[in-house]
């Protein structure tokens, strides 16, 4: 028989793998564990904390994973610092569009927090979200022209893309749906937009993670410190996974199957919402 704490620890398991089974593919990891946690045993909601934790693992799998980009990257913007004619190379405005892109989301994060942690988290919003933004990626993977790559990507295409990635805010859009369907509007390939979206999330993500570990500590949460370390760890292993098979998928096909289960997922969260079967809140 599995123990009340036993239980514990494998939901957190549990929540930790779908979090790095849905953290960068286009269907929104925090609508996916918001949903994950009314279905389990204990019910409710593990908790924006939980969630903004566990994605440290998953972008702790992107710094391993990009790890020569990122570093190429930092050494020319920290050149670019000392010599600003070299600002101009495209690894040193990759790193300032970076920064420049984390600026919607962090400030609204900031701004809206209170909203975030409580309305924001209601299945059906999150339902709707998944549904409204699944028919956007759609569009865009259809109508984009993808022919630009990342060295073609400017400041005002940096902006609206950090404008794209705080829609994510919202669970059920997708930081990495919103910013590919952004980029694939704007005519970059399917690659580079996921590239991007990968790339962009990193200074978001882990500041948002410690916020959270260091606002939580010490406070009670809906799951305790030990299972959430496990979740984290277990999104690591999994997101590593995931990036590596994304990746490669992206070379020969479309969004298409991605559009799809968004429809299906949010269509069933309202059916199951509308029997009473899950609570909105």
């Amino acid at each position: 028989m599995i123990t009340t704490d036993g239980a514990r620890w494998l939901e957190a398991a549990f929540l930790g793998l779908v979090q790095g089974l849905t953290e960068f593919l286009p269907v929104s990891s925090s609508a996916h564990v918001r949903i994950a946690g009314a279905l389990l045993p204990s019910g409710g909601d593990p908790g924006a904390a939980f969630t903004a934790i566990t994605q440290i693992g998953t972008e702790a799998a992107v710094l391993l994973y990009f790890r020569r980009d990122i570093w190429r990257i930092a050494v020319a913007w920290c050149g670019a610092l000392a010599r600003p004619r070299a600002a101009s190379s495209p690894d040193a405005r990759l790193g300032w569009l970076i920064l420049l892109g984390t600026l919607p989301i962090a400030l609204l994060g900031l701004a809206l927090k209170h909203q975030i942690e409580g309305n924001l988290r209601d299945l059906h919003v999150t339902a709707t979200m998944l549904i409204g933004f699944g028919l956007v990626l759609g569009l865009a993977d259809r109508l984009g022209a993808r022919r630009r790559s990342l060295e073609r990507l400017g400041w005002r295409h940096g902006l609206l893309l950090g404008l794209a990635q705080a829609l994510a805010l919202v669970p059920g859009v997708s930081r990495s749906g919103g910013t590919i369907s952004a980029a694939l509007l704007l005519g970059y390939t399917r690659e580079a937009a996921a590239r991007y979206s990968f790339l962009l999330a990193i200074p978001a993500v882990l500041a948002s993670g410690v916020f959270e570990l260091a606002d939580s500590w010490g406070k009670a949460n809906p799951i305790d410190a030990g299972p959430t370390l496990l979740a984290t760890v277990i999104a690591f292993i999994v997101g590593y996974g995931v990036i590596v098979a994304f990746l490669r998928l992206l070379r020969t096909r479309s969004f298409l199957p991605f559009v799809v289960y968004r429809l299906a997922v949010g269509a069933t969260v309202l059916a199951l919402l509308a029997s009473g079967t899950i609570a909105a809140r």
